[in-house]
C-alpha cells in the first residue's frame, strides 16, 4: 500500500520579527478602514514577550494573528484605555510577575473565516496562561453594534446588559462568550477610534479552571547574561588601509579573547583614512573622502565579525546616499554575517556646517543573537524619545558611539546616556575617540572615557557604571550584563519608570505612527 504524506495546510505557532511584514498585510484585510500599526509596535510586541504572539498559516499564508502580554490583577481590572493598558501598543507594561494574560490585539482575514481562525487564536491564550500557571485571560471586548444600538441603549452598561439578557446579539461579544470568556463590566473611551462601539469595550475575562490559590507564575524569563566590551580607540595617522585594518582587527580580536558577544567602536572612527590623502582638504571634502572607502570598509568589519564570532558595532561612518547626501552611519555586523544600519538622526550644528551631514529620519531596535538592541551615535543620546522608543521595541541595550573634543562634550553624552539608562532601566555602552589627527577639520582633537552604564537601582553596581575606561588612553571596557537584574528592577524595583507612565496624559506620537 503507498503511502502519502502531506505538511499541514493550517499551523498555528509563535510569531516572530521574520513575520512582521506579513501580519501588517492581515491588518490590512481584516481592517480595511483603520492603518495598520507601525512595524516598530509590532517588534516591541514580539520582543517584549514572544511567547504571547500566535499566528495561523493556511497554506504558508499568514491568516490569523493575536498579540498578547502579562499583566498585575489590580492594573488589569482597574478602569483603563487601550494606550495605557498596553504601553501605548508596545505591551511595554509586559510584567512577569502578574497573575493575568492580557489580549492587545486579534486579526482574522476576511476570506477565511470559516476555518475557526479566531477560536484557535483564542485557545492559544487559554493554553498559554495554562501552561505558565496564570490565573486567566482578560482584555477589552469590542461593542462592535452599540453605536447602531444607541437610541435604544444610551449607555454601553445598558448595551451591556442587554447583550447579557439575550435580549439582542453583538457579532464581537457573543463569539467571545461562546468562547468561554464571561463580561465583568464596561470600558469607556478604551479605544476612542472605534466609531462602531462609541469607542468603549467591554471587560472579557476567562478564568483558569486549573489555576489554585497561592499559586504563582510557572515559567519566568531565564536568567542570562551578555559580555559587551567598549573600544576607546586612538586616532592615528596611517600609511595604508591594510594598516588602519591591522589596528582595527586588533581590537576585535581582544575582545573576541574576552568572549565578548559584542564590541562597539566610536562615531567616526574611519577618519584615520584621511591621512592617506595627497594634500590638505576641506571639512567637506575630507567627508566626501572618506566615503569612498565605504565598500571595503563593510566588506572588511562584516568579515571580522564571521571570523572572530561577535556581534561588532562598527561606530560610524559617513556613508553617501544614491541621492548624493551624506549621512552619518553606524553599521552593526552580526556575527551571523548580516548587516544593519542606523543613520544619525541628529547631526550636530559642527556636522551640518562643516560637513553638511543630513539627519537621518528612523530609528529602529535591531535584532541580534542577543536579543534587540539600539544604536544611539553621540548627539542623538541627547534626545530622549529615541531612546524611548527602542526601549518599546524590546531594546535592553543601546550602543552610543561618540566623538568629542572636550570634556564638556564628553560629559554630555556622557550624562545623558546615564539618564537614558535610568528612565528606560536598561544598558547603555559609550565608546569615543581618543588622540589627536592634524589637519583633519572638526576631529583634530578628542576626548573621551567609554563606559559601560547601568541603570541606578540595587541590582546594579552602586555608581551606576559596569565598567568605566581610563580617561584619555587607548584601551577597552568590558562587563557583564546581567538581562535578569533588569527584569527584576523592572518587576520590583525602587523606582519603575517603564511601568510607571502616565499613558493618560502624554504619550509620543511618531510620524510612522509609533
Amino acid at each position: 500500500m503507498t503511502r502519502t504524506q502531506r505538511t499541514a495546510k493550517l499551523k498555528l505557532r509563535n510569531a516572530t520579527l521574520e513575520d512582521v511584514d506579513a501580519i501588517l498585510a492581515l491588518q490590512a484585510r481584516a481592517y480595511p478602514s483603520m492603518q495598520p500599526d507601525p512595524p516598530s509596535m509590532i517588534r516591541g510586541q514580539i520582543s517584549a514577550f514572544p511567547e504571547g504572539q500566535f499566528i495561523v498559516e493556511f497554506e504558508d499564508e499568514v491568516v490569523g494573528w493575536c498579540a498578547s502580554f502579562i499583566i498585575d490583577e489590580a492594573a488589569a481590572f482597574a478602569p483603563h484605555d487601550w494606550a495605557g493598558i498596553t504601553g501605548n501598543g508596545f505591551a511595554a507594561r509586559h510584567d512577569p510577575d502578574g497573575e493575568w494574560v492580557y489580549g492587545m490585539e486579534v486579526a482574522v482575514d476576511p476570506a477565511r473565516r470559516r476555518l475557526r481562525i479566531g477560536e484557535r487564536l483564542y485557545v492559544a491564550r487559554q493554553a498559554l496562561c495554562e501552561d505558565w500557571s496564570l490565573k486567566g485571560v482578560v482584555f477589552g471586548g469590542r461593542l462592535s453594534g452599540y453605536r447602531r444600538k444607541k437610541r435604544i441603549y444610551p449607555t454601553p452598561e445598558a448595551y451591556l446588559a442587554a447583550i447579557e439578557a439575550r435580549e439582542i446579539r453583538d457579532g464581537v461579544l457573543n463569539f467571545q462568550m461562546r468562547m468561554g470568556y464571561e463580561p465583568a463590566g464596561v470600558l469607556r473611551n478604551y479605544y476612542p477610534e472605534d466609531g462602531e462601539a462609541g469607542g468603549h469595550a467591554a471587560l472579557m475575562v476567562w478564568r483558569n479552571p486549573a489555576w489554585a490559590e497561592g499559586q504563582g507564575p510557572g515559567r519566568l524569563p531565564s536568567p542570562n547574561t551578555v559580555r559587551v566590551a567598549a573600544v576607546q580607540l586612538k586616532t592615528r595617522e596611517v600609511e595604508t588601509v591594510a594598516e588602519f585594518e591591522r589596528t582595527v582587527e586588533f581590537f576585535v580580536d581582544a575582545c573576541a579573547e574576552y568572549d565578548a558577544d559584542f564590541c562597539v567602536f566610536p562615531e567616526m572612527f574611519t577618519v584615520p583614512l584621511l591621512s592617506l590623502e595627497k594634500r590638505k582638504l576641506t571639512p567637506e571634502e575630507s567627508i566626501a573622502a572618506l566615503t569612498r572607502h565605504t565598500k571595503r570598509f563593510v566588506e572588511f568589519m562584516s568579515a571580522l565579525a564571521v571570523r572572530y564570532n561577535i556581534n561588532i558595532i562598527g561606530g560610524s561612518h559617513p556613508t553617501k546616499l544614491e541621492n548624493g547626501t551624506i549621512q552619518n552611519v553606524a553599521y552593526v555586523f552580526l556575527r551571523d554575517g548580516s548587516i544593519h544600519t542606523q543613520e544619525k538622526i541628529h547631526p550636530t550644528p559642527n556636522e551640518r556646517f562643516w560637513w553638511n551631514i543630513k539627519g537621518g529620519d528612523t530609528v529602529a531596535a535591531i535584532p541580534t543573537d542577543c536579543g534587540p538592541i539600539g544604536v544611539l551615535i553621540c548627539y542623538d543620546s541627547e534626545f530622549p524619545e529615541l531612546a524611548r522608543r527602542l526601549a518599546d521595541e524590546g531594546a535592553k541595550i543601546i550602543f552610543v558611539p561618540y566623538a568629542t573634543d572636550d570634556r564638556p562634550g564628553h560629559l554630555r553624552v556622557r550624562y545623558c546616556a546615564q539618564a537614558r539608562a535610568i528612565e528606560n532601566q536598561l544598558y547603555l555602552v559609550t565608546a569615543g575617540n581618543v588622540g589627536n589627527l592634524p589637519g583633519v577639520a572638526n576631529m583634530d582633537v578628542n576626548y573621551a572615557q567609554a563606559a559601560i552604564i547601568t541603570p541606578c537601582d540595587f541590582p546594579f553596581a552602586r555608581d551606576g557604571l559596569a565598567a568605566e575606561a581610563s580617561e584619555n588612553v587607548e584601551t577597552i571596557a568590558v562587563a557583564d550584563l546581567h538581562m535578569d537584574s533588569l527584569a527584576e528592577a523592572r518587576r520590583s524595583g525602587t523606582v519603575r519608570n517603564l511601568r510607571d507612565r502616565r499613558f493618560d496624559l502624554y504619550r509620543i506620537v511618531w510620524t510612522d505612527r509609533g
